[in-house]
């Protein structure tokens, strides 16, 4: 047996302390103290310690920024506070009216403002406890985020343990590529024959979403942290007052914010950077403005999808003039053939644009867009390309007029536009550009979500004759992938096994993927709660569906026309032949899901039988939901041991208050 001297130990402590305080220079600080070589050095030692003493490794090393093990997958999370979205301002009238209804609701109290830069990347959340990082999810769909708490660990600027032993804090920030990453990362695919990535936001976002978490570490992403999410253990007035915590607490801040006393001050700020931004070294597509008292965020509150106290304010579209060099057809999932303008490649918000979608045909009939014009052509942020004109006084008498076709570009069967529609749409059910676009949604990110199953692999598998529709994909065989262009031996293998794991995803995901017209994310996922299982929907009149909340007839309508389909119907019995989950894993009584409906609950203190994220997710199955702070509004305090002050609060405004015994009863489901 190997003797541990305390040498040793101290050894590793100061190595770790000394690779930690320049990986916080570097990283944080943008200063670095010493070169490459020598922080490398010091590294080599460190680990050549912890191969020799494998029982000193602690997670919180800095030699465990890089996992070993490839991940199946991305588990959903559920946020303890809601990551909302933020409403936009597009100018300066916009801005005086987000402040006159902040001071509308405020009457004659001082407000201030924080305006910050508004990264263009990933917004991520991370969660400290006692200091140290242990999870780290994507925003998601604002209640839940993925974990990609593994991808995360690789990105340097994140200190695996931050400055205080703080119970637990989550800090919410964006993860970006910066200009010079990008360029290179594009170039290195462009050699190699992979597609290049749109924008810096698109390659960080990708990045961050590889299975390999080696691939994550090599694309050179950074942070930066905006702000504090759920806490305990902290008390902070103010939003200034939070950016400064987090940067003593060794987390990386963007210094380019600013306190504004008032919103004269706020645009006079969001104009210089309108002017500046493409001097910074990543990109930014706007400004963030906040009220800075977070009792004045508190008291303003939310909308379902914004807060009422923060906005973002976007810079104006890019705008550049290009010639139409052609007007070319897409066949999508439902049949709509969209006309698309290939342009002459022109400079937009940094990338290279050869394309703008038109829409239909109205709009290339009213904006009067022929092939050859010269065109005004904007991006802003990440949104798709547009033609905002034309300009026919410079046409030179070559121009050609455009015309939806009558015939189908890839089967050649009639063209037909609906009464009452602006689409022409293809009139066969089985054309091929329908099944591939079909089978593209299918395997998308918030549908099947089969990684690296993308368009053009799809489209070798139906050339291949190997994939007709979806329930082929869960057939295929390492020998059929293995053939493909650019599938080798271990991409043939991960895409199996992602295909594997898709079987378990839940009926919402599968509702959503089979792409029934109408029916998107939101619908899909009330649809699955509702009936809880495919065949109570399949079976399901249109009455059944029309007194739902929020599924109105359209939606009935289409549902019930999918599912009257033989050809449909027999789709879904080869996918739950092929073990795809069929069933709403999450089931309820209407009676318990009643139990809890418009109940708020606020969880303290140290659960025997739970973890928080397993009581949150029993609440809000139930039909509760979970605050982090205790106020009049708070119906029941669940209390484990060292509850803190929360449990005082409840006390003191009459709150009921549960042990984990009476939770545990509450909660219980009769069968």
């Amino acid at each position: 047996m190997v003797t541990i001297t305390p040498d040793i130990k101290d050894k590793i402590e100061e190595l770790r302390r000394e690779i930690n305080y320049h990986n916080q220079l570097y990283y944080v600080l943008d200063n670095p103290a010493i070169t490459d070589e020598q922080y490398d050095r010091l590294l080599k030692e460190l680990l050549e310690i912890e191969v020799a003493y494998p029982e000193l490794i602690t997670a919180d090393s800095p030699t465990r920024r890089v996992g070993g093990e490839i991940q199946k997958g991305f588990k959903a999370v559920p946020h303890r506070l809601p990551m909302l979205s933020l409403g936009n301002a597009f100018g300066e009238g916009d801005l005086r009216d987000f402040d006159r209804r902040v001071r509308n609701n405020l009457p004659g109290e001082e407000i201030e403002y924080v305006v910050e830069l508004k990264i263009d990347g990933l917004a991520i959340s991370l969660w400290y406890e006692n200091g140290l990082f242990v999870r780290g999810t994507t925003r998601g769909d604002g209640e839940f985020g993925e974990d990609i708490t593994t991808n995360l660990r690789t990105v340097k600027a994140i200190p695996l343990r931050i400055a205080r032993e703080i119970p637990f804090l989550e800090v919410r920030g964006e993860a970006y590529m910066s200009k010079e990453a990008f360029v290179k990362l594009n170039q290195v695919r462009e050699e190699t024959g992979e597609q290049l990535f749109a924008n810096p936001r698109n390659a960080a976002a990708g990045s961050l979403r590889q299975l390999d978490p080696k691939v994550t570490a090599s694309r050179n992403l950074s942070v930066y942290m905006y702000g504090l999410g759920y806490m305990e253990g902290l008390s902070v007035t103010g939003h200034a007052q939070g950016l400064a915590l987090l940067k003593e607490l060794g987390l990386r801040v963007n210094q380019q914010h600013k306190v504004c006393k008032d919103i004269d001050e706020v645009i006079e700020y969001c104009q210089r950077w309108q002017g500046q931004r493409f001097e910074l070294p990543y990109a930014i597509d706007g400004l963030v403005i906040k009220v800075n008292s977070l009792d004045q965020q508190q008291r303003l509150g939310a909308t379902i999808k914004s807060p009422r106290w923060a906005i973002a304010f976007k810079f104006p579209a890019e705008q550049a003039i290009t010639t139409i060099k052609d007007i070319i057809i897409r066949v999508g999932r439902t049949g709509v053939l969209t006309p698309t303008a290939i342009l002459e490649p022109v400079q937009l918000a940094g990338t290279t644009v050869s394309k703008a979608t038109l829409h239909n045909q109205d709009i290339i009939t009213q904006k009067d867009i022929r092939i050859g014009d010269k065109a005004l052509v904007q991006k802003a942020g990440d949104i798709i390309p547009e033609v905002v004109q034309v300009f026919p006084e410079q046409r030179e008498g070559n121009e050609v007029t455009f015309s939806m076709p009558e015939i189908c570009p890839e089967c050649a069967s009639p063209v037909v536009r609906e009464e009452g529609q602006v689409a022409h749409r293809c009139t066969n059910e089985y054309c091929p550009a329908i099944s591939r676009e079909g089978i593209i949604h299918f395997v998308s990110r918030n549908a099947m979500d089969i990684v690296g199953l993308g368009e053009s692999i799809v489209t070798q598998l139906i050339r291949a004759e190997l994939v007709k529709d979806p329930s082929d994909l869960y057939h295929l065989k390492y020998e059929d992938l293995i053939r493909l262009e650019r599938m080798g031996a271990r991409s043939s293998q991960n895409l199996l096994d992602a295909i594997e794991s898709s079987k378990g995803n839940s009926l919402a995901q599968l509702l959503f993927g089979l792409g029934i017209r109408h029916v998107g994310e939101r619908a899909a996922k009330i649809l699955a709660q509702q009936f809880g299982s495919m065949q109570r929907l399949m079976d399901a009149e249109q009455e059944d569906l029309t007194i739902i909340p929020e599924i109105g007839p359209k939606i009935a309508e289409s549902v019930v026309d999918y599912f009257s389909r033989q050809e449909n119907r027999k789709l879904v019995e080869r996918l739950a032949d092929s073990g795809l989950n069929m069933e709403e894993q999450t089931q309820l009584s209407q009676t318990a899901a009643m139990t809890l409906a418009g109940k708020t609950f606020v969880v303290t203190g140290t659960l025997e039988g739970f973890s928080r994220q397993e009581a949150q997710r029993a609440i809000e199955e139930l039909g509760g939901k979970v605050s982090g702070s205790v106020s009049k509004n708070t119906d029941y305090v669940l209390v484990g041991e060292n509850p803190g002050s929360k449990r005082d609060k409840a006390v003191k405004l009459g709150i009921r208050i549960l042990n984990e015994q009476e939770f545990t009863e509450m909660i219980s489901i009769e069968e």
